[in-house]
């Protein structure tokens, strides 16, 4: 049985992650607080190396592994950002990485990958349970098989992101009401809810999905895991988990105190914002957190709240849709 992450893990990948990932900056904007009502402090994930959270658990991940484990190589399934992440990992430790990608993954995350030298195996997303898939590539290799989610050494890294932003809130006087945090399969709420608990436990985390793809939200809701149908639009392509994982549930389960579940149009408007106020450019999966504040579903009238702005890696016609909405 694995065992389920600590915050003292989430420590550990700290030290082990410093000086191999982006301290990203935090960020403030006075229309941003306008609109929310309250303070609203921006983590830009965005900015991260291969343009998301996923470098931060995947570096950690790959630095755990032996040296068999290392000569064998690694596998792994996602839509662009976890692979991407993987490949960026494993090429900094000289490790093969084979990515296997849906068929419909966004181009820029596709060649993005590429770019860090992984070797890329295309599904169908509709016809193929990914994780099967992973498992079966690993074993005809002899790899080991780092998931995008439900693994503990990727949740402990993906919440270093959160203590890095609850050190930057407290240098500039903040304290953290809550933490709002896009969500697929849980393993990065997973980790920023890890991170809380031991640094800022008066702090709520939220979990924020886009409608469709809410099943972290009705597993809650139901007390056991939920799966979508897997019928909602693909918009938020980062995000589209058929359900949360059993290592993030277990973790996320007792310590999340909600969930929100944003549009479309919401989602389109918070991109739109922070590209105006922040500069920055998210992808849709990325900015549900903040969408999520900016539309109150995430309570921050009179409250300090803390945004994870997740990725960047957005398709361009998907972003000019969203700055003409």
């Amino acid at each position: 049985m694995t065992l389920l992450p600590t915050h003292d893990d989430v420590l550990a990948a700290a030290d082990r992650l410093r000086g191999r990932v982006v301290r990203t900056p935090m960020l403030r904007h006075p229309l941003l607080d306008e609109i929310a009502g309250g303070t609203v402090l921006i983590k830009p994930e965005c900015l991260q190396r291969t343009g998301s959270f996923k470098l931060r658990g995947a570096t950690n991940a790959v630095l755990k592994l032996d040296q068999a484990q290392r000569a064998a190589g690694v596998v792994t399934h996602s839509s662009g950002n976890h692979g991407q992440a993987i490949a960026c990992a494993a090429a900094a430790e000289g490790v093969r990485a084979l990515i296997a990608m849906p068929a419909d993954a966004p181009a820029i995350k596709v060649e993005s990958t590429r770019r860090w030298g992984a070797e890329i195996t295309f599904f169908d997303r509709a016809t193929t349970d990914r994780e099967t898939l992973a498992d079966k590539l690993a074993a005809e290799r002899g790899g080991t098989v780092l998931p995008p989610f439900d693994h503990p050494d990727v949740i402990a890294g993906q919440g270093t992101l959160a203590l890095e932003l609850l050190e930057d809130a407290r240098a500039a006087g903040f304290e953290l009401d809550a933490l709002s945090v896009c969500t697929g399969g849980g393993g990065l709420v997973g980790g920023c809810a890890l991170a809380v608990e031991g640094a800022s436990p008066a702090t709520e985390v939220w979990a924020v999905e886009p409608e469709g793809w809410d099943d972290t939200a009705r597993s809650l809701a139901a007390g056991e895991r939920i799966a979508n149908d897997g019928k909602g639009t693909t918009l938020c392509d980062a995000l589209l988990s058929m359900r949360p994982g059993a290592l993030t549930f277990a973790v996320n389960q007792p310590r999340l105190k909600g969930a929100a579940v944003v549009t479309p149009d919401e989602v389109f408007r918070a991109m739109r914002l922070a590209f105006e106020a922040l500069k920055v450019v998210v992808e849709p999966g990325g900015a549900v957190a903040l969408a999520a504040v900016l539309a109150g579903k995430v309570p921050a009238r009179g409250r300090t709240v803390g945004v994870v702005l997740s990725g960047g890696n957005v398709d361009p016609a998907v972003f000019a849709r969203a700055l003409a909405a």
